[in-house]
């Protein structure tokens, strides 16, 4: 184990420095995205949440298992699939050893989800749910970077106080993960209720660690790659949501005239889907048909909100639905888009900034680009506010000891056969919000409550854009 590389070292000399990340997604960061996700300038790739508990079972069927992630084909982790991180939630340290060491040749670290605010990960006892047990996470971590090939690092969710979130990452650190994702949302900003990512609390946490960093949150565009670089002096960023309803998020392509080019950071959303399909069909690695029909409803979202009669044809895909029955959807929206592109004036045409709506932009609805949810109802926003105050009213001192030692002796919460949160979307269910950046604050003004509240005034304020 001397000779693993670690930290700066692992970061630089193993993943080659890299500054856009996809996150996991749970049925969504599949082999077949993963590849076009690196065509489009993805330069670090994470695979679904497994459940580690599952993958280690030896009583689990082993197709089961290769829907995790294949072991038998050699695609996953192969040459085409690197560099990669494979992500494992967990809640018993020996049982995620076990799963993590049947990767380990194949992915170049492994990532333990300490992020998934979901409800199933309440039940499963797992991901942003084990926040206040800082014993039980320290032996995770560290059980792995004792004995893999491979580094360990983490993901994990901001609590309303800074010096907390900064004391969670530093024991972390001391654990033995070699690079930290901080997603700038605490566990109950999640869904409709998502708000916005505080990317001062991300900064905090980099300024204290010796470790890279990457800041999960707020990335809706390609411009805002640098202005979340600038404020949180982070390594790199991760996008989930984003980079799903564009995979050219990432894409290497200079803005010309203070307006995102076309022809490459929002290319047209029917030709993504066409190119996704390809690799699909190219592959021995089974795809899930939840997955395609999930890309498919996210890339081709604008277009499908206009044409009505194939968003239901899309809806209507099951078992029986081959391959070239969703290429022949595909090639229909492909079509019409084209139609009405070369119907389209020239200003029509032209991605502008939305003069109604500060940090957005008017795309047309034949290209990539990001959604934004349906903002919250009054009811949800008071809803939200309760449950802030509940988080913050219940959050006693995290007494965490100076060298934990064992392993906790408790035995699991049975996790769930799926960790599919609702409509196929990220465990960590990133901003929807219409603002892409509100990163720069004052000191005083670093915690994430600041931040909740900023949130919920801006939505009071804002139209809705669904």
């Amino acid at each position: 184990m001397d000779s693993k590389k670690g930290g700066y070292e692992f970061y630089r000399d193993v993943l080659g420095s890299p500054k856009f990340i996809v996150a996991p997604m749970v049925d969504q960061s599949e082999l077949a995205w993963r590849i076009l996700a690196r065509r489009y300038g993805s330069q670090l790739v994470y695979t679904p949440m497994i459940s580690a508990k599952m993958f280690a079972d030896s009583k689990h069927p082993q197709h089961r298992k290769d829907d995790m992630f294949d072991l038998t084909h050699g695609e996953e982790g192969g040459p085409l699939d690197r560099p990669l991180v494979v992500q494992f939630c967990a809640n018993d340290p020996q049982a995620l050893l076990t799963a993590a060491m049947a990767v380990q040749d194949r992915c170049d670290a492994v990532d333990i989800n300490f992020g998934c605010p979901q409800d199933i990960a309440r039940r499963g006892r797992y991901g942003s749910f084990l926040q206040d047990e800082w014993d039980l996470i320290y032996n995770l971590i560290n059980i792995l970077h004792k004995n893999l090939k491979v580094p360990v690092t983490a993901k994990f969710r901001i609590f309303p106080d800074v010096n907390k979130t900064v004391a969670y990452a530093q024991m972390m650190e001391r654990a033995g993960a070699q690079i930290l994702t901080c997603h700038g949302r605490i566990r109950e900003q999640r869904g409709q209720n998502s708000g916005l990512a505080d990317w001062a609390q991300i900064a905090a946490v980099k300024a204290a660690v010796k470790v890279p960093v990457f800041a999960n949150g707020n990335i809706l565009y390609h411009s805002d790659i640098a202005r979340c670089l600038e404020v949180t002096k982070a390594d790199g960023v991760m996008s989930a949501e984003g980079q799903l309803y564009n995979a050219a998020l990432f894409a290497q392509t200079t803005p010309t005239s203070g307006e995102e080019a076309a022809s490459g950071l929002h290319p047209p959303h029917a030709d993504l889907a066409l190119e996704y399909l390809d690799i699909v069909e190219s592959l021995k690695t089974h795809t899930a048909m939840s997955a395609i029909k999930g890309h498919l409803f996210k890339l081709m979202r604008p277009g499908l909100l206009k044409e009505l009669d194939l968003r239901d044809r899309l809806g209507k895909i099951g078992k029986g639905t081959t391959l070239n029955d969703i290429r022949d959807l595909v090639l229909e929206m492909k079509s019409r888009m084209e139609r009405d592109a070369n119907a389209a004036t020239a200003l029509e045409s032209t991605i502008i900034d939305d003069p109604n709506l500060a940090g957005t932009k008017i795309v047309p609805h034949w290209l990539a680009q990001p959604y934004f949810r349906p903002l919250p109802t009054p009811e949800q926003i008071a809803a939200m506010e309760k449950k802030r105050e509940r988080s913050k009213s219940h959050q006693g001192p995290a007494q965490l000891k100076e060298k934990p030692v064992g392993v906790a002796e408790a035995s699991p919460t049975e996790l769930h056969d799926s960790a599919e949160p609702q409509n196929g979307v990220s465990a960590e269910q990133p901003s929807g919000v219409p603002i892409s950046n509100l990163g720069k604050r004052s000191a005083e003004e670093s915690s994430v409550e600041v931040a909740v509240e900023d949130s919920i005034k801006k939505l009071k304020e804002t139209p809705s854009l669904s």
